[in-house]
């Protein structure tokens, strides 16, 4: 069975341009906030002698389902042609089970994880432009973690906002 186009991996440009959000939590709360767009925030941060990275972030947390927390970004691609959607899921989740997408009520599919870090395991893919279309036409985007094998938490992120977030990635 065919994987659906948004479980392309990366090029090793977008892998590599990656590799500077690699602690992406703590960059997150460090960056400047440029902009807010609905439930998106515009952070920007200069890495000593390095230009500007600037990436769409939101940062979710459930209260109904012991406080798991994801961190959405969304930056370029290196080449500038295309965004990388990079989820940073907690710790202690099933890492095989991957993370599961629906947008409203369309089930999107499923991203395996890259990497954990200190601050939660990462999951990342290329944009195309299907998923591109549902990110900006939908209003919530759930993402899926499974704590144990038979237990799918959904995490919603709201979506209101993102055309214009996404507009504005320098």
């Amino acid at each position: 069975m065919p994987l659906p186009a948004w479980f392309r991996s990366i090029t090793f440009g977008a892998a590599l341009f990656c590799a500077v959000w690699a602690g992406v939590a703590s960059a997150a709360a460090q960056g400047v906030v440029r902009a807010t767009y609905g439930d998106w925030q515009l952070r920007c941060e200069a890495a000593s002698g390095a230009r500007e990275q600037c990436a769409l972030v939101q940062n979710v947390v459930t209260e109904d389902k012991g406080n798991l927390g994801l961190v959405v970004i969304v930056v370029k691609t290196a080449d500038g042609s295309g965004l990388l959607l990079r989820v940073v899921a907690p710790l202690n989740i099933l890492l095989p089970n991957g993370l599961g997408l629906r947008i409203d009520r369309t089930e999107i599919g499923r991203a395996g994880f890259v990497r954990c870090l200190s601050s939660g395991c990462v999951a990342e893919v290329v944009m195309d432009a299907q998923l591109l279309a549902q990110f900006r036409s939908g209003r919530t985007a759930t993402f899926v973690v499974w704590p144990t094998p038979d237990e799918g938490v959904g995490i919603p992120v709201a979506l209101a906002g993102f055309p214009a977030g996404v507009a504005a990635l320098p």
